[in-house]
């Protein structure tokens, strides 16, 4: 439990190295958009690289160029559906969610905030972020895909066009 020998370490120490400059060529290969924060689907494949890191650092069981295939598997599908999303239409709509308006006018849009399940405090809160003191002078707050709140003060609203696809907004203020 506490020492098995140091043929086990010295295994860790040279697979991990091994596994860790090959994430990195593979991360490098693959694009930013494989780490970015975009939606639920580019988290997925963020934990699961980590999983697969851990599993080859730790496990005898698993080789070097099976788990090095493992994470060009799991970042050739991450492309592969990135690339779908981007050139078929609506298959975006199955790998993100759509965003959200939460806030609208200086008034909380309530059916929105019940059903994505977001706390009025929680919007309070992004505002006081984003440096907005009075939620009167707050014109939306946009639940994003990934999860972040987007603030847009009255002074910056234009002409909506930047809401324009997010559910709840209302089409006569565009």
């Amino acid at each position: 439990m506490w020492w098995d020998s140091w043929s086990d370490v010295g295994r860790v120490v040279a697979v991990g190295a091994a596994a860790y400059v090959s994430l990195v060529v593979v991360l490098r290969l693959s694009g930013k958009r494989t780490l970015a924060k975009l939606n639920a689907f580019d988290l997925v494949v963020t934990v699961a690289l980590g999983s697969t890191l851990a599993t080859i650092l730790l496990s005898s069981d698993v080789s070097w160029t099976e788990g090095v295939t493992a994470l060009l598997l799991l970042a050739g599908l991450q492309a592969l559906v990135a690339w779908t999303t981007v050139r078929i239409p609506g298959a975006r709509a199955l790998v993100t969610s759509r965003p959200t308006l939460l806030w609208r006018d200086g008034r909380p849009v309530e059916q929105a905030l019940s059903s994505q399940r977001v706390a009025l405090e929680e919007v309070r809160q992004a505002a006081r972020a984003s440096g907005s003191g009075d939620m009167t002078q707050v014109a939306a707050v946009v639940l994003e895909s990934d999860g972040t709140m987007s603030v847009i003060p009255r002074s910056q609203i234009g002409d909506w066009s930047a809401l324009e696809g997010i559910a709840g907004t209302p089409d006569t203020q565009r």
